[in-house]
Parts: C-alpha cells; structure tokens; sequence
C-alpha cells in the first residue's frame, strides 16, 4: 500500500510538472505543499548528488565482496613473425585464468567499511532530503504569509488614500491645519513602500520556489488548507538522531574499519586461489627443439598464493594515513553533534521568545478591531457631548479610517509573527530529529 502510494505521489508530481512547464508563466495555479515538496526533492541537486553517493558507495561494497567471486580473464596473442629461439614461456594461441581471494581478515574489515560507507550515504540523501522540504517548505508558507499581507497592504493603502482625502478637504475647509495633511501623506507613503516591499518580496519567493520545483516562475499559488499544522515543539522532548550527525558517525566508523584493516595488512597473511589454461601452438616457432617430448596444445596449471607480510614500509606509511583520516571523521562528528546541541539550545529560547511575541501580535491585532467597531458604532449614533470644557468631541471619518489603518498594520504585525513562530518551529522540529514525522503529515 505504501509502495502504491508513494508511486502515485510520483506520477502526480511528473504530471504537475509536465502541465506547469507547458502553461505560459504568467498563468497560476494553487499547488499543494505537499506537490511543492516532492517536486523541490526530484528537482535538488544536493539530492541527486546525495543519489549519486549512494549508488558510489552500494558499487564499492559490491567491490569490496567481489573479490572473493572467482573472476575469469580471457587472453590471446598470436606472433606477428615467427619465433626463433628459446622464449622463456610456450607459446600459446590463448589463455584463461581464474583468480580469487580465499582468505583475508583485512578484507572482512575493508566490507565492513563499505557497507558503513553505504549506510552513510543512505543518511546523508535522508539529510539531504530533509533539508529541501524544510527549504521549500519555509519559502512556501512565506509566500502564502506574504500574500495575505500584500492584500491587507493593498486594503491599508486604500485606507490612506481615503484619509489623505479627508485631511485635504479638512485642511482647506481649514478644520485642520497643514502638518494634519503632511501627516497623513507620509502615512501614505510608508504604507505604499510597505506594499512594494511585499511585491518585491513575492516575486522573490515566486522565483526561489521556482528554482526548488523547476516551474515556470509566478506559477505556484499557495493552498493555505494544504499547510499541515505545525507542533508546538520544544528542547525537551525526545531527540532522534539528524540524518546529517547519524552519516558523519557512519562516515568516521568506515574511516575506521579502513584503518583497521590497512593497519592488519602489515601482519597478517592472505590466501589467493589461481588457475590457468593455456593452448599452446607450435605455429611460427621452433620451440619443440628445446624439449625432449613435444609440446602438449592442451596445459593448465593451479594452485593457493599465501602471501606473508615481512616488511613493507608504503603499507604501514598507509596505516598511518588511514588513522588519521579516521581520527579526522570521529572529531568532525562529535563535532556536529556538539553544534547541533547548541543549535537546539538556541533555537528553544527563541521558540519562547517568539511564542510571546506572536500572542502578544495577535492580542494587539484584537484590541485594534474592538477599537475599529467602537469607532464604526460611534460614527453611526453619535457620541459627542458638546463643545464645552471637558465634553467629548464628536468622531470623524478621519477616525475611521485612522483606526482601518491601525487595524491592517496590527493583523500585519500578527502574521509575521505567525511566520516567524512556524519558521522556528519547523527548524527546530529539524534540529530535534523530527522533521520525517511532519513531513508524513503532507501525505495523508
């Protein structure tokens, strides 16, 4: 059932990308974040170049067990003059050898250390994979941020449109006096900067998630439904292992069964297995004049090669390279984890920080619209007291529109907070070791 889905997923995706590459640029389509993700992983070069480690290394395990399959060679040389003398070996019209390595302790640790290499590899294309869904992810829920506030910046620059209006009007009638109109101009202006930013910043993400996906750019319209709930993560549940560290321990652990076995090399001994068939010919040479009995066409030969270790100084110089490539790897891994740690550390207090933050965002965003329906109310009955000392003067339309500013800069301000609580959860769902679990969220 998994297998059936996983390929149903993928005729899905290359279906996608096939209608997307066909359709002009400028046509748009809501694709799914899960479609969004696949397409970014076939897409990634550092996922096909993690691909193609793996199937390095599965070739040198293959390598490293093949040696001891007998392997067949097949030669033929026949002379271009004829041969006189005595050669040093019988002519042969063509030969067979069979070879292969019976016994050698070192080789067991050098399969070892390709079978680790394979499964390091395997983590590294898992790491790899996991950081373009978190990549395509990220810019994905960020153009979908970023386009909701590009529509509530558009609603906000209507809004001061209508209040540089009323100033003007207010201002000539002589109701207000001129810095009122100066103000609500630069009001204006910083919210069409604001608008222009986005725009700026939409087309951005559009292009990086067009580099991700390999489609067309301005093709991709964010699915809000498609967007799996993120969890409220913290530094103190259970961390699995990253891909990325689980590769560099498999990457030192290879490193070091090589050295094992490089260092082995100088002591002990191997066996090797050879036969051979040769068919001799005595065409174009004299050579039965050196032999009592003529030369027989049909010869084969076979026997064990033990080879003993006595001393040999490339080896052991080899040893201590591969010791110290090994030492290198261990250093690095404990390394990463040690970063990885901190990187938690750090992004748990942000998490705090930013989780504050967002409700303190969402909370201003809720006094704003209370405050915009009490001036909407007022407007409507009235709630002037008078003119006299003390009395509360009667709303405008000013004010409306003052506080429909207000209001579209808070919801602003809350979905950026929004944003940023989702990008530091999801990385910290990264650095915790979680990311496959939300990632099978997208696939239902």
């Amino acid at each position: 059932m998994q297998i059936a889905a996983t390929t149903r997923r993928g005729f899905l995706a290359l279906a996608m990308t096939a209608l997307m590459a066909a359709a002009p640029a400028a046509l748009m389509a809501q694709v799914s974040l899960a479609t969004v993700v696949d397409l970014a992983q076939r897409n990634s070069t550092a996922v096909r170049i993690a691909q193609a480690d793996v199937d390095k290394a599965r070739a040198s395990l293959s390598e490293s067990k093949d040696v001891l399959v007998p392997s067949l060679q097949f030669g033929t040389g026949l002379p271009v003059f004829p041969e006189v003398g005595f050669t040093g070996q019988p002519p042969s019209i063509w030969n067979a050898t069979v070879q292969s390595l019976i016994f050698s302790i070192p080789q067991k640790h050098y399969i070892d250390a390709a079978r680790s290499g394979l499964l390091a590899a395997s983590s590294s294309l898992k790491d790899a994979r996991e950081q373009v869904a978190l990549d395509a992810s990220t810019a994905y829920i960020e153009l979908d941020t970023v386009n909701s506030e590009l529509e509530t910046a558009k609603q906000q620059e209507e809004f001061a449109g209508r209040l540089v209006s009323i100033e003007q009007e207010r201002t000539e009638a002589g109701v207000d006096p001129l810095s009122d109109m100066l103000q609500a101009r630069l009001t204006a202006a910083q919210i069409k900067l604001k608008r222009e930013h986005l725009e700026t910043r939409t087309a951005t993400l559009a292009k990086q998630l067009a580099a991700l996906t390999g489609l067309p750019v301005g093709s991709i319209s964010p699915d809000h439904k498609s967007i799996p709930e993120i969890p409220q993560v913290n530094g103190e549940i259970a961390v699995n292992d990253l891909a990325g560290i689980q590769a560099a321990r498999l990457q030192a652990k290879s490193k070091l069964q090589v050295a094992r076995g490089d260092n082995e090399t100088n002591f002990l001994p191997q066996m090797s297995f050879v036969a051979q068939y040769n068919r001799d010919t005595t065409i174009l040479n004299n050579v039965n004049s050196y032999f009592a009995k003529n030369l027989p066409a049909d010869n084969f030969a076979s026997g064990i090669s033990i080879e003993i270790p006595i001393f040999d100084l490339g080896h052991r110089a080899k040893a201590r390279e591969s010791a110290a490539a090994a030492l290198r790897s261990t250093v690095e891994a404990e390394e990463a984890q040690r970063q990885n740690e901190v990187q938690i550390a750090q992004l748990t207090g942000s998490l705090r920080e930013l989780d504050t933050l967002a409700e303190i965002a969402s909370l201003k965003q809720q006094i704003a619209d209370e405050q915009l329906k009490s001036v909407l109310a007022q407007l409507e009955l009235g709630n002037g007291t008078g003119s006299g000392p003390g009395s509360t003067p009667q709303l405008t339309p000013k004010a409306e529109q003052l506080a429909r500013i207000d209001g579209a800069q808070k919801l602003t301000e809350s979905m950026d907070a929004a944003f940023e609580l989702a990008k530091a959860r999801l990385n910290l769902l990264r650095a915790l070791g979680h990311m496959a679990d939300w990632l099978h969220e997208l696939h239902p």
